[in-house]
C-alpha cells in the first residue's frame, strides 16, 4: 500500500492516477475528503500532517509514502509525517522537495523549510528519496485569468530563466522511485528540456491558443502586494516573491537529464503542457476546445508582444 499525502494537488492527482493505471493499492489523505475528487479505486482518507495521531491512523497497513507538505509549516509538517512512517514500518519515503534545496546560497524561506523537512526525513531512520523540481510549469495556471480577459500575462522578473518541469513528469519520477528498486539514498533535481522566462512561456501559449498576447513586466513590490491582495499573509508573500526572484540566477536555468534518466522519456516541453491545459485559458466567446488531458499580478512596468507566430 502507498500513502500520498497532498493528494488533491497538481503533483499529487497526477500521482495517484498513474499509481492507479499500474494497480498499486494507493491511499490518499486530504483534510476534506468529501471534495477530493480522487478517481474510484482511491482509498481517501482524512489526515493532517499537523495531527500525528490522525497520521498514526492513515500509516496502517502502509509500506511506501510520498511526502508533499508546502508552507512555513514544512519542517514540522514533515517531522510529524516522518516519525509516523517509522513508527508504521514504512520501508520507503519519497518527499516532493524544491530544486533549490540543493543550492547552497539559497537562504531565502522557500528552499529553507523544504532543507530542515529533509533532514527530519533522513533523521527519521525510513529510507528516503528526495525529488526536487527546480519550477512547476502548471505555475502558469496563475496568469489564466489575464490571458482570458485581457490578452496578456502580468509578472515580474522578466529576465529570469527557469527550466521549469511538467507535473506529468514529477509524478513519473515519483512513481518510478515509489513502485521499483534502487532509489533509495537518491535526491533527483528535476527540469524541463529548456529554461524559459515568462515572456517566452507567453509567446508559447499565444502560438497555441492561435492569438496574441502580451508580456508585461511589473514591479516586484507591485507583484507582492497583488499577492497579499488575494489573502496571502505578509509572510508567504515575501517567501514566494522570493522564490520568483531566483529566475534570475543561473541555478534555475539549468535542465538536468533526471527525468528521462528515471523513467526512459524526455521531459514534456512547455508547448506540450500548454496544448495539454489550453481550456484554462480560453475565452469565454471562444469556440470550445476539447481538452487533450483531464493573474493576480498587478503595476505595468515594461511589456513587450508575444504573437501567435512566435
Amino acid at each position: 500500500m502507498i500513502l500520498v499525502t497532498g493528494a488533491t494537488g497538481t503533483v499529487g492527482r497526477e500521482l495517484v492516477g498513474r499509481l492507479l493505471a499500474l494497480g498499486v493499492p494507493v491511499r490518499a489523505t486530504t483534510r476534506r475528503p468529501d471534495t477530493a475528487g480522487l478517481p474510484d479505486g482511491i482509498e481517501v482518507v482524512r489526515a493532517d500532517l499537523g495531527d500525528p495521531d490522525g497520521l498514526a491512523d492513515a500509516m496502517r497497513g502502509v509500506d511506501r509514502v510520498f511526502l508533499l507538505s508546502g508552507g512555513p509549516e514544512i519542517p514540522t509538517h514533515d517531522a510529524n509525517l516522518a516519525r509516523a512512517a517509522d513508527r508504521a514500518g514504512v520501508g520507503h519515503l519519497v518527499k516532493l522537495s524544491s530544486g533549490r534545496t540543493g543550492d547552497d546560497t539559497a537562504t531565502d524561506p522557500i528552499p529553507t523549510w523544504h532543507r530542515a523537512g529533509e533532514q527530519a526525513v533522513r533523521d527519521s531512520g525510513v529510507a528516503w528519496t528526495m525529488v526536487r523540481p527546480l519550477g512547476f510549469m502548471a505555475n502558469a495556471l496563475h496568469w489564466a485569468d489575464s490571458i482570458r480577459d485581457q490578452g496578456a500575462v502580468y509578472a515580474p522578473f522578466g529576465q529570469g530563466r527557469i527550466a521549469v518541469v511538467d507535473p506529468h513528469d514529477i509524478a513519473a519520477v515519483a512513481a518510478k522511485a515509489l513502485t521499483t528498486g534502487g532509489h533509495e539514498g537518491e535526491i533527483y533535481t528535476l527540469s524541463g528540456p529548456e529554461p524559459l522566462s515568462p515572456g517566452e512561456q507567453t509567446a508559447i501559449l499565444a502560438g497555441v491558443l492561435g492569438r496574441p498576447l502580451r508580456y508585461v513586466e511589473v514591479e516586484p513590490a507591485a507583484a507582492r502586494q497583488a499577492i497579499i491582495d488575494h489573502g496571502v499573509p505578509d509572510a508567504m508573500a515575501d517567501a514566494i516573491m522570493a522564490l520568483r526572484a531566483t529566475a534570475l540566477e543561473a541555478f534555475t536555468s539549468v535542465v538536468h537529464p533526471t527525468v528521462e534518466r528515471i523513467t526512459g522519456t524526455p521531459p514534456r516541453p512547455f508547448r506540450e503542457w500548454a496544448e495539454h491545459h489550453s481550456h484554462h485559458f480560453a475565452r469565454a466567446d471562444a469556440p470550445p476546445k476539447r481538452p487533450r488531458s483531464g493573474g493576480i499580478y498587478g503595476g505595468i512596468a515594461r511589456e513587450s508582444p508575444a504573437t501567435s507566430s512566435t
